[in-house]
């Protein structure tokens, strides 16, 4: 009589199937940036911006953080240093007409009051994004969801 039940070949073949395709999701959904990379984006920029304004008012001078959206990086007044974001976040920025370079290039300019010229940065991958807005009359940086 035979038993019923698999053979040891059987189910070596469909473990094998089984991480084919584990690899090839895996690979797929590797692309872009994780949560944590995004809110580390965010937060960075963040700084950057509340450096920026801590700036203006301590040497009662305009200083402006500029984003290059293209190279994913950012520098500000004071710190020549250009602060690279990570790999797969995608930026936004919106901006008074008067602090943008070029079409993938601008400023958020702060004011010796502590005022801004104000505006937005998206950090996003997918459908996933964090708002760092910037309040023109307070400078105030907040993030959102």
């Amino acid at each position: 009589m035979r038993q019923r039940g698999f053979t040891l070949l059987e189910i070596l073949i469909v473990l094998v199937i089984a991480a084919v395709a584990m690899s090839i999701v895996l690979s797929f959904s590797g692309k872009g940036a994780s949560a944590a990379d995004l809110k580390a984006a965010a937060r960075a920029l963040a700084a950057g911006l509340r450096t920026a304004q801590s700036t203006a008012m301590a040497t009662r001078r305009d200083a402006r953080l500029t984003l290059d959206v293209d190279q994913r990086e950012f520098s500000f007044t004071g710190n020549a240093q250009a602060h690279r974001l990570p790999e797969g976040v995608d930026l936004k920025l919106y901006t008074a007409q008067t602090e943008v370079e070029s079409e993938r290039k601008g400023s958020i300019r702060f004011f010796a009051d502590g005022s801004s010229s104000g505006g937005r940065i998206t950090v996003s991958a997918g459908e996933r994004k964090f708002l760092v807005d910037v309040d023109w009359l307070t400078g105030r940086v907040t993030i959102g969801d």
